[in-house]
């Protein structure tokens, strides 16, 4: 059991610098073209992103998770091998045939082509969906973090040197395609497995009766990530959904990272702990993982005027608003990350269907009018507004259903949300002091550490006494499973 701890502990520690550094990276580059490219480009990009998220999510359908989840997967390989294959391909045909279709319907006629070149990524994801599976399933996160490492620097360096041709957003699309194609061989090679095709009518109904909801649910995921953007480019065109796009991707910042880990691990450690242990790992986990996001949201929303000007520059401070509204909707998010692997080990895909399709209904509703009324502001009010009113407590709701003690879950959030809010207050506290952006951002962001820092000591070091105690019990007395939340 303590080699069952260590992998879990390593492929946390693995996923965390992994995210960290490509994060770090990917900041630099988003930057870089800040700095390139307009508003206008971004706005166009945006809009084939969301195409491309779409069809990804369609190409998926549960199969990586039924991997994942699986006791024994050897014998589902070769049929989710034939339907990620089969799948990606007819879906990157039919979005390349109907490419200018799609980008106008998404309200953006030029993004066109990099609909067109994104939608290979398509076949591509589908023909990975093995390999990757298998690297979740083992805790491979150390060849995941080199594989990664990989298709970020292909990827930065064919869209670099491509806008440095005059290629413009198409660069963006075709560095990602060459990307994603180096990962797939370094996945199969990581791996240790070959392709092998083939289609098990008797397995079959299983996976998909698995992989529909979550196919579905993942589906609507895309309608909650992807409706604002389609309504802003709509509503008010591409150059403020080019603002909005930046506001959402520095609001993803340190969430993306964080939420990238929880997905890497969650599913496969929930997956193997026993009923009893169950809701006790997803409490411990969830504080975890909220304090990490939380207070990181709240000092974005604090000094979002200073981390626009100072790193993107003044062209872009009209997205600094957005990012006030947005950093706390990024670090909500990481709770749903969690809970939805959580369900989704307890085989209750339909449950997380229903709640994300209860997310898109009012969350469409409020972005009209929303958006209407406030442009990029009011799309940000309306995906805090939707997250506190009414997801979290459709998931309180399911996971009461579930049998966890939902209780127990807000204890562990309670303290870190406590200085978490305390941070900010010193944050807005220090920047009304001092004069200048650059000065505000550097003295104001070390005080939040700082403080929080010094209030999450004492938080951090019972949980660290808590690992090393199970530690040192003996075998019979420590948990079934492994316990990540006594990590941190």
């Amino acid at each position: 059991m303590m080699t069952a701890r260590r992998s879990v502990a390593a492929a946390a520690g693995w996923s965390g610098m992994s995210n960290i550094v490509l994060r770090l990276g990917g900041v630099v580059v988003g930057v870089i073209l800040a700095r390139i490219l307009t508003p206008e480009e971004f706005g166009i990009y945006a809009v084939a992103l969301a195409a491309q998220a779409v069809l990804l999510t369609l190409v998926d359908l549960g199969l990586s998770a039924e991997i994942v989840r699986s006791e024994d997967p050897e014998p589902k390989i070769p049929t989710i091998a034939t339907l990620g294959l089969v799948l990606g391909a007819a879906i990157t045909t039919c979005a390349i045939v109907w490419a200018t279709q799609i980008a106008e319907l998404l309200g953006s006629a030029d993004a066109a082509p990099a609909i067109a070149v994104l939608a290979v990524t398509v076949v591509l994801g589908g023909a990975g969906v093995v390999p990757y599976a298998l690297l979740m399933r083992r805790f491979q996160q150390r060849e995941l973090f080199v594989i990664s490492a990989v298709d970020f620097v292909v990827s930065t360096a064919v869209t670099l040197v491509l806008i440095g041709l005059g290629w413009g957003v198409v660069s963006l699309a075709v560095g990602r395609v060459s990307a994603q194609a180096v990962s797939l061989v370094l996945q199969f090679v990581a791996a240790k497995v070959r392709p092998r095709f083939g289609l098990d009518l008797t397995l079959l109904r299983p996976i998909v009766a698995f992989g529909v909801p979550v196919a579905l649910a993942n589906l609507v995921a895309w309608l909650l990530l992807g409706a604002d953007k389609v309504v802003l480019s709509t509503v008010v065109g591409v150059t403020a959904l080019g603002f909005y796009t930046l506001a959402f991707n520095v609001s993803n910042w340190p969430m993306s990272a964080l939420s990238q880990m929880v997905r890497s691990i969650s599913l496969p450690l929930f997956s193997g702990a026993s009923k009893e242990h169950a809701d006790d790992m997803l409490a411990r986990v969830t504080g975890i993982a909220w304090a990490g996001a939380f207070p990181a949201g709240v000092v974005l929303a604090v000094l979002s005027e200073q981390v626009i000007g100072v790193v993107y520059g003044e062209k872009w401070l009209p997205a600094a608003p957005a990012l006030a509204a947005l950093g706390a909707f990024g670090a909500i998010r990481v709770l749903f990350d969690v809970a939805t692997g959580f369900l989704y080990s307890r085989g209750r895909s339909g449950l997380v269907f229903w709640i994300q399709c209860a997310w898109a209904i009012a969350l469409i509703s409020a972005l009209i009018p929303a958006t209407h009324f406030f442009g990029i502001v009011g799309a940000g009010l309306s995906q805090i507004g939707v997250a506190v009113l009414v997801v979290l407590p459709a998931f309180a709701v399911v996971l009461r259903m579930a049998r966890v003690r939902v209780g127990a879950v807000l204890r562990e959030m309670a303290w870190p949300t406590a200085a978490a809010l305390a941070t900010g207050g010193v944050a807005a506290g220090v920047g009304l002091l001092v004069d200048g952006p650059l000065i505000e951002l550097l003295s104001a962001g070390a005080s939040a550490v700082l403080v929080y820092l010094a209030l999450m000591w004492r938080w951090g070091k019972r949980r660290l006494r808590g690992l090393r105690t199970s530690q040192t019990q003996p075998a019979s007395e420590r948990d079934a499973v492994p316990e990540l939340g006594r990590v941190g």
